[in-house]
Parts: structure tokens; sequence; C-alpha cells
């Protein structure tokens, strides 16, 4: 098996064998059931059997603590989350980012359900409406800046109506972009690929 198509399989799986693990650590299969069985990498065994299984949050755990490259775990791809209530805008980011495999895209139209995508999620880059239904992009911006899980994301606020004091006031927040409607939208993904790139 090719060393892309792989990686591409280990970024999607969530649960891994001791030997799936040892291929991805490159190390001996020995050497991960010692870590196993002294409880240096976390697991599970498989009920009635004496199988072992490391979730994926284990074993990237385990790997960034022994200074072992991540890389082969993660698919490369940057993860960008829309946020926004306008449909068309929706529909135009999830359309050209989709198509660009530099990045995994998933959109929410409400600050509620951006909240909820952002722990799950993950994302690398936040593409945010200013006004959203039911908060506006200052305090979404702090509570992602001020979470220590998430306050690596970069936010692009995307607004039409938005005055220099409030573009100020959202940098304050943590923004580290502000786009005014109507967008070049190459440009947008450049300025996109630009901020998460050293992610």
């Amino acid at each position: 098996m090719a060393k892309n198509t792989r990686s591409s399989i280990w970024a999607e799986k969530q649960v891994f064998t001791t030997g799936e693990a040892a291929e991805i650590c490159n190390v001996s299969q020995q050497t991960i059931i010692r870590c196993f069985d002294s409880g240096r990498l976390q697991g599970f065994r498989v009920p009635g059997s004496r199988f072992r299984r490391i979730p994926k949050a284990d074993l990237l755990r385990f790997m960034k603590a022994n200074d072992i490259p991540t890389e082969g775990l993660e698919s490369g791809q940057k993860r960008i989350l829309v946020v926004d209530d306008d449909t068309q805008i929706v529909d135009l980011f999830l359309d050209v980012l989709s198509r660009d495999d530099r990045f995994e895209v998933k959109a929410a139209k409400t600050g509620y359900d951006a909240g909820l995508l952002t722990e799950q999620f993950k994302p690398h880059l936040i593409l945010l409406d200013y006004m959203l239904p039911d908060i506006n992009g200052n305090l979404v911006c702090q509570r992602i800046k001020t979470n220590p899980e998430t306050k690596g994301t970069k936010i692009i606020i995307v607004s039409g109506v938005v005055s220099q004091d409030e573009v100020d006031a959202l940098g304050k927040a943590g923004a580290d972009d502000f786009v005014k409607k109507p967008f070049n939208i190459e440009k947008l993904i450049d300025r996109v690929a630009e901020l998460t790139e050293a992610q």
C-alpha cells in the first residue's frame, strides 16, 4: 500500500491494533505492546480476548509525548468551519472549499451550532459571519480565543455592515482578519490557505 494512501486510511480510523500503531510509530509491535502493558500507552482490551486496541486520541498523545511525528495520523487537510445564516454564502463556501483538496469543510448557521462543531470538528480556521441570529461575532471570537483548547483557531470575520470601530473591536476580541461582503472568493481562499499554512 502506498504511503499516502495508508496515511489517508489512518487519518479516517479512530481505533488501532497494536500492529497498526507500530507501523504508524515506526517501531516494533513488541514495543507498542510493552508500552500498552506498562500504562505508557492508553487503550483497552477487546472483551473476552487478549487483543489490545488503541483509540486515536490516546495514540496521538503517546506520539506527541515521545516526539514521534504525527503526520501519518493526520490527513494533512485543514479543517474549515463556515458559520453564516445566509444559505447562499454557506453553499458558496462549501462548494469552493470542498473542491479544494487542501480543505475539509463543515458549516453551521447559528452561534450555538458553531460552538458544538468547534468542539467536535476542531477547525483550524473559522469563517464567521458577524451577525448571527443568536449571537454576534465578538462573543464567538472571545469564547474561542479564551478557551485553551481552541485559542489557536484562526478566525476570519465576514460581514457586509460593520463600522471601523466594530472591526477594531473584533480584532481586540481575537479575530485574525476581516473581509467585507461582497468579497473576491479567490482572494479569500488564498487568505484561508495563508492563515492555516503554519498550523
